[in-house]
């Protein structure tokens, strides 16, 4: 299992079993059912303490040390807590358990658990972390008491220890936490900082607080967690635990703030009703004068005004250099179609490949020169092409390469340079010798003289080429309309960029 970004939520139940297996089964019901109801990706966390270790014998008959009484008398066996993680996985959910000891992760284990969670309180117990990070199972750690150093050290020492799916909570270790306190921005930092963890958000407000859920959501929480239980006649929540009731608003909640921040495509979908709309706002192209078939139309023949018609050219969509295709008098609205340009398509180009840039705060600098490379025309330059920045050609060169989501750069090898590429924002896919690759942050590749390669991106990627000298004609393509083009008919070369 890896944590992605379609979301989970997480019922933590922690003491609030009671010591029942009974009532702990009984939670299990009701937060599967709100789960089924909503149709979510849930999961059910228990706590593991193997209290023999983990309390100190000193202290085991005194009751007037913290959290002690409350686990002695909220004790389950290991037997039952077994029974409580089939009864998770037989409704549905996830078992996910936070261990406070490293026999409870051999336990866990045992006992076939999908996550293993770390607390906030045990977030930099070294000698525990080692033991999670040894299970094999994908973990979630939260963050309370933590300030960026020491996340950062615990997101360096998970990936140290190649741990394959990582998730990161924001936590505020006070219970309950008032709103002035959340300091959700936070998240923000994490999500930018540690762009290959799942980020998400553990709460522990009033149970009849919604707000946060909403809030967590817009800042980019994929994974929710919250306090359960099912209060009775002899038992009352704690004031940061919340009954089915309050459980059922708040999962509602968070999936209505995910329909409204998101974003299926990692692009803004504009929908036909959309465009009608502003369309009826917008100002459409009028001819002030008569033109004649075959006249340049000039900002001087025109005028705009609503409203704008169905096939009129628009404010946007004019240009200066249309050509009437028929005769236009005075007032008449001007429906020409704008034609391909190849200066326009270029202009997109640069200013996408900037966008792409800022997103991946990645700065240039001045000394610089830009190619845009359009194997098959620059009419075809989002499906094939490449843009090269070109900073330094000595015995050594350094490019950056930028590929717009969807673009390829077709197959070539070289005679003399050999090249080294890293990955630093997106995805890509090489094609080395006939092998298929998939490059990420980070990931670095060797292409040696002669090798030939191609790559291309869904996402859109930009990565460093360290190279030996790069010398012009040393590219040989294995598309033979392309090899036989000059270079000038498939490079183009922008002064400013």
């Amino acid at each position: 299992m890896r944590f992605g970004h379609e979301g989970l939520i997480i019922f933590e139940m922690a003491n609030n079993h009671q010591g029942s297996v009974e009532h702990g089964l009984k939670i299990i019901d009701e937060m599967a059912k709100i789960a089924d109801r909503h149709k979510v990706k849930a999961a059910v966390k228990l706590q593991y303490r193997n209290l023999d270790t983990f309390i100190h014998p000193d202290f085991r008959e005194r009751d007037d040390v913290k959290h002690i009484p409350r686990f002695l008398d909220t004790r389950l066996t290991w037997d039952q807590f077994q029974s409580l993680v089939l009864a998770i996985k037989d409704r549905g959910l996830l078992a996910v358990v936070t261990p406070f000891d490293e026999k409870s992760v051999e336990i866990a284990l045992n006992h076939g658990v999908d996550v293993m969670k770390v607390a906030s309180c045990s977030n930099q117990d070294w000698s525990l972390l080692q033991a999670v990070a040894e299970s094999g199972k994908p973990i979630i750690c939260s963050t309370g008491g933590c300030r960026i150093a020491d996340v950062d050290k615990i997101v360096s020492f998970f990936e140290h220890r190649q741990v394959a799916s990582l998730a990161i909570l924001h936590c505020i270790g006070q219970y309950p936490t008032d709103d002035k306190d959340q300091q959700l921005g936070f998240m923000k930092r994490m999500i930018e900082r540690y762009p290959h963890c799942t980020i998400g958000y553990s709460g522990h407000e009033a149970p009849d607080n919604l707000r946060l859920a909403t809030a967590a959501v817009a800042m980019g929480a994929h994974i929710l967690e919250r306090h359960v239980g099912v209060p009775t006649d002899e038992i009352t929540l704690n004031k940061y635990s919340m009954n089915p009731e309050q459980a059922d608003r708040w999962v509602e909640e968070v999936v209505h703030a995910r329909q409204i921040v998101d974003l299926p495509e990692n692009d803004k979908q504009v929908d036909v009703g959309e465009r009608d709309s502003l369309l009826s706002l917008m100002r459409g192209v009028f001819a002030r004068t008569p033109i004649k078939k075959g006249e340049r139309i000039r900002p001087e023949d025109i005028f705009m005004a609503m409203p704008c018609g169905d096939g009129q050219t628009t404010a946007k969509e004019y240009k200066e250099t249309m050509v009437a295709s028929r005769d236009y008098v005075a007032n008449e609205p001007i429906v020409e179609q704008r034609r391909f340009d190849q200066i326009y398509a270029m202009r997109q180009v640069v200013h996408e490949a900037k966008g792409l840039l800022r997103e991946a705060r990645i700065p240039l600098g001045g000394e610089l020169q830009v190619e845009l490379s359009h194997h098959h025309g620059m009419e075809n330059f989002r499906r094939v092409g490449a843009i090269i920045v070109d900073f330094i050609n000595r015995e050594y060169c350094k490019k950056l390469v930028i590929l717009l989501p969807g673009q390829s750069h077709p197959g070539h090898g070289h005679k003399k340079k050999e090249e080294t590429f890293q990955v630093l924002y997106g995805e890509l896919g090489l094609v080395l010798d006939g092998e298929e690759l998939l490059l990420k942050p980070g990931d670095m590749q060797l292409v040696r003289r002669g090798q030939v390669h191609s790559f291309e991106t869904q996402t859109g990627v930009i990565f460093e080429e360290i190279a030996t000298t790069h010398y012009k004609g040393d590219s040989y393509y294995e598309d033979e309309e392309i090899a036989m083009l000059d270079p000038v008919q498939r490079k183009t070369v922008i002064d400013e960029w």
